[in-house]
C-alpha cells in the first residue's frame, strides 16, 4: 500500500486506541504523516501507546517529529455523550479529522438472557450508538474539504445469527448496513466509507484458550493483528467498499447463513454449559 506522505498536517482519529488493533492502527498511521487523536477508556495503555508512537515518530521520521501531535483523549465510549466530548476536544485542539477510525469494540460470548443488562447496553453503545455520532460528527467536514476516509469495523459475525455471539454480531450488522448507507450518501464528494469483516484476530477481544488459540492460527482461522490492520488500512486508502481478510473466512461465510435454527439451538445448549454470565 503506497500512500503519499501526510507531512503531520491532518489527523487520524482512532478508538479503542490504548492496545491491540487500535495501537497498531495509530503507528501506521502516524508513519503516514497523520498527527493522532487516540481515544481509549484506559487512560494508563492510552498514554503507552502515546510513547510508543512518539517514539516510532522520532527514530523513523525524525526530520518531521517535531511536527508530529499526539492527543489522547480518556473516554468511555459507552456514554451517551462520548461523541460529544471527543467533537468538542477536537475542535478546541483545532483538529482537521481526515481519517475516522471506529475501532473500539466489545464482545461478550453468552446468550442475551445470561448477560446483564449494562453489558448489553455497553455493546450497543460502544458499537453502534458512539460510532454513528462520530461519523455524522466529522463526515461533513470531510466533505467540506472534499477529503476524507472513514473505515468501521464490522465482523464475519454481522451475517451470524448465532447464540452467545449473537448480541455482537447483530450490533456488527447495524454498522455494516449503516456504512453502506453513508458511503452511498457520499459518492462525488471525496469521502469514502469502508467496512472491515474481520474474523477471529489474535487479540484479547477473542476469549479463547491459549492452545485453542495457537490451534487456531495453525488452522488459519485467526490471523494476526498486524495482517488485519494493514488489509483494513489498504482497503481504506484505496476507497474499497470492504474488506474480509482471510481465505478461510470467505469459504466459510456461505456456510454460516444457512445453519438452522434447530442446529444452532442445539449447538448451543451444548456450549451453554461453558458459559458463564456476565
Amino acid at each position: 500500500m503506497k500512500v503519499k506522505f501526510k507531512g503531520f498536517e491532518n489527523y487520524a482519529l482512532v478508538t479503542g486506541a490504548a492496545s491491540g488493533m487500535g495501537r497498531l492502527y495509530t503507528q501506521r498511521l502516524a508513519l503516514m504523516g497523520y498527527n493522532i487523536v487516540a481515544v481509549d477508556i484506559n487512560a494508563e495503555s492510552l498514554a503507552q501507546t502515546r510513547d510508543i508512537v512518539e517514539k516510532l515518530v522520532g527514530s523513523s521520521l525524525p526530520e518531521y517529529a517535531g511536527n508530529f501531535r499526539f492527543i489522547d483523549i480518556v473516554q468511555d465510549l459507552s456514554t451517551m455523550d462520548a461523541a460529544d466530548r471527543i467533537w468538542e476536544r477536537t475542535q478546541a485542539e483545532g483538529c482537521v479529522v481526515e481519517v475516522l477510525v471506529n475501532n473500539a469494540g466489545l464482545m461478550f460470548c453468552n446468550g442475551i438472557a445470561e448477560t446483564s443488562e449494562r453489558k448489553l447496553q455497553m455493546v450497543m453503545m460502544v458499537h453502534m450508538n458512539t460510532p454513528l455520532m462520530l461519523c455524522r460528527k466529522y463526515v461533513n467536514g470531510m466533505k467540506e474539504r472534499g477529503c476524507g476516509y472513514i473505515l468501521n469495523i464490522s465482523s464475519l459475525a454481522a451475517w451470524m445469527d448465532w447464540p452467545a455471539i449473537g448480541m455482537y454480531g447483530n450490533t456488527k450488522r447495524f454498522v455494516k448496513d449503516y456504512s453502506r448507507e453513508l458511503r452511498i450518501e457520499c459518492q462525488k464528494t471525496g469521502v469514502s466509507v469502508t467496512n472491515a469483516y474481520f474474523g477471529a484476530v489474535d487479540t484479547p477481544l477473542v476469549p479463547l484458550r491459549d492452545d485453542l488459540r495457537k490451534l487456531a492460527r495453525g488452522l488459519t482461522v485467526m490471523i494476526r493483528p498486524e495482517k488485519a490492520v494493514d488489509k483494513a488500512l489498504s482497503a481504506t486508502f484505496r476507497r474499497r467498499k470492504g474488506t474480509m481478510p482471510g481465505f478461510v473466512n470467505w469459504l466459510f461465510w456461505p456456510f454460516i447463513v444457512i445453519l438452522p435454527e434447530w442446529l444452532l439451538g442445539w449447538i448451543y445448549r451444548k456450549a451453554k454449559k461453558y458459559l458463564k454470565p456476565v
